[in-house]
């Protein structure tokens, strides 16, 4: 790895150490230009409109239990992505909010994501044993991977989590844990919009 991808990588995993779930509380950047931000349980949501959206990045990796993902294969469908480590007590209270999201969206064009950032192999294992999560996890460990959002609305903290519009442009970010309700009518909203073109 070249010296300037080293470093970018080492920024990126310092920021989410910095704004790590630590007692619930979440560590969060300005919203800026037509963003729109709000708190949805105890995430700070900032949402764009379609014309704002940055181009679609590139993004994939190995997945926890084996097998690769790719974001490219999923166009047409919308993507929620979700940063998180076996050790993050607000990871834990959300985890059966993204699996109920899961398992209710899933035969309509949505698909979840978790990325494992910052945790061991047993670990994040172990955490998806203990909370029945089926959907698939990207494994960042350095948190390196997630550098491809890095010029649009960026995961900044743990958990964080994104919502990708059917063409993979992000719509919406959750810096903070989320409620069923809050991934829902997020999900609801970008699934609702119209096809590009039309």
């Amino acid at each position: 790895m070249r010296r300037p991808a080293r470093l970018a990588a080492a920024a990126v995993a310092l920021a989410l150490s910095l704004a790590a779930c630590s007692d619930g509380q979440v560590q969060r950047s300005d919203t800026a230009g037509d963003q729109t931000g709000f708190v949805a349980g105890t995430g700070v949501v900032t949402t764009l409109p379609a014309t704002d959206r940055e181009p679609a990045v590139d993004f994939g990796g190995p997945m926890l239990g084996g097998g690769d993902f790719d974001l490219a294969d999923h166009r047409g469908d919308v993507v929620v992505l979700n940063v998180w480590g076996s050790w993050c007590a607000p990871c834990r209270k959300e985890a059966p909010a993204l699996q109920a999201v899961h398992e209710a969206t899933r035969d309509q064009g949505v698909q979840v994501i978790g990325v494992n950032t910052r945790d061991t192999e047993s670990g994040a294992l172990a955490f998806v044993e203990q909370f029945g999560l089926t959907f698939p996890s990207v494994v960042d460990a350095s948190g390196a991977r997630l550098l491809a959002f890095r010029n649009t609305l960026p995961p900044a903290a743990i958990p964080s989590t994104l919502v990708l519009d059917r063409e993979g442009r992000v719509a919406a970010r959750v810096l903070g844990e989320i409620t069923e309700t809050s991934l829902r009518d997020l999900v609801a909203d970008v699934a609702g919009e119209p096809a590009s073109g039309a």
